[in-house]
């Protein structure tokens, strides 16, 4: 692992165009150490192994890079430089073919991100595309997978939230350094995040969002994951990308069916068709996956009074939204007694409100 003044120098390098972890390694093999690559003239670099073009560029590129400037930058956000070399580097994503030489983390990975699921959809999320993620990521979260996603609009942003709603480790993966939160409106989210996972980019500090570093970003996606999840996403689109990222690095692919009426399914099923694996609900990932369920469901006798109205309440409610007024009707409760009754429950993580004076089982105890 580099000594923490060869830092900056690794640092360096990923400023500079064109060179990345072949040619870091070619220049370490040539120098011994980055410094020294890191000062080496222009004929010493061609010696190296690196061409014309890329020696230029790393000579143009040189006197505009502060290298103690970016290490004290790196400091003040509390960043961890995670190098190829290092044995902290995450071995899922090492397993890759196009690996990033150099990562830039913060917050915390854990051993336990090794069995995670990356989650990606579209920015235009339907309802149903918000309740399948959240019931989905729920239950995956209780089951102690991890949940990778790049903290897009859209069904990123859901993914990310229902894993911290349910207590579980969340990563996000960015196409910018990690001094900017992009999309601006996520920062409480990448905050939020800081506290139980970790946020991740191969870009250096300041790197604007451009629109080419997004496709390169979702290999990470893939490459950190055993499995990627596609919940809803059109013909076209990085969820997509990220797909074909996980069949090249020989990782499953999840996606959730849809309506056929619906172009926001047209991804998913064109998916499904070519051999992904049909998504239901979190027990299909956990067992294609080879990885156990956690039993995580609440014991009515614990969360309800015997006999109380919640009791008889939480007979007429599934997993399908059911209005106030059918649950009135089927339980021969009144209004003003159901609204209370479904309000306790809520705060105790039963029910959930769906929209329009509608209820639906908590993801907690529906498996």
């Amino acid at each position: 692992m580099p000594e923490y003044s060869e830092i900056k120098y690794w640092i360096g390098f990923t400023r500079v165009p064109g060179i990345g972890r072949v040619r870091l390694a070619l220049l370490k093999n040539r120098f011994g150490s980055l410094e020294k690559a890191w000062a080496a003239p222009g004929p010493e670099l061609l010696k190296a192994g690196l061409d014309a073009g890329t020696a230029d560029s790393l000579l143009a590129s040189r006197p505009g890079i502060d290298l103690d400037k970016d290490l004290a930058l790196i400091d003040k956000y509390r960043i961890k430089v995670i190098t190829f070399e290092s044995p902290d580097y995450p071995a899922l994503l090492k397993e890759t073919h196009d690996y990033p030489a150099v990562l830039y983390i913060r917050g915390s990975l854990d051993a336990a991100d090794a069995d995670s699921v990356a989650v990606v959809g579209t920015r235009r999320a339907t309802s149903y595309g918000r309740q399948v993620t959240e019931d989905i990521v729920g239950n995956l979260a209780l089951n102690g997978i991890t949940i990778i996603s790049g903290l897009a609009r859209g069904i990123d942003t859901i993914a990310h939230r229902a894993a911290l709603e349910s207590n579980g480790r969340t990563i996000a993966v960015f196409a910018c350094g990690l001094d900017i939160v992009y999309p601006p409106e996520n920062l409480k989210l990448a905050k939020d995040i800081l506290e139980n996972g970790a946020l991740i980019s191969e870009h250096p500090l300041g790197t604007k969002p451009k629109p080419e570093n997004f496709p390169r970003r979702n290999r990470i996606l893939s490459g950190l994951s055993r499995g990627v999840l596609v919940v809803e996403s059109g013909e076209k689109g990085g969820a997509l990308i990220t797909a074909g990222f996980a069949v090249d690095q020989n990782r499953e692919v999840f996606a959730v069916p849809g309506s056929i009426l619906s172009g926001m399914s047209r991804g998913p099923n064109r998916l499904i068709q070519d051999g992904a694996k049909l998504v239901r609900n979190h027990l299909d990932i956990l067992e294609e996956l080879c990885l156990p369920v956690i039993s995580r469901q609440m014991e009515m006798k614990d969360a309800l009074t015997p006999g109380g109205n919640e009791s008889i309440i939480i007979k007429y409610i599934s997993d399908e939204p059911a209005h106030v007024d059918e649950i009135c009707r089927a339980s021969g409760l009144d209004t003003s007694t159901v609204i209370s009754c479904l309000a306790i429950m809520e705060l105790n993580g039963l029910v959930r409100p769906t929209g329009g004076m509608t209820y639906a089982l908590s993801s907690r105890l529906k498996y």
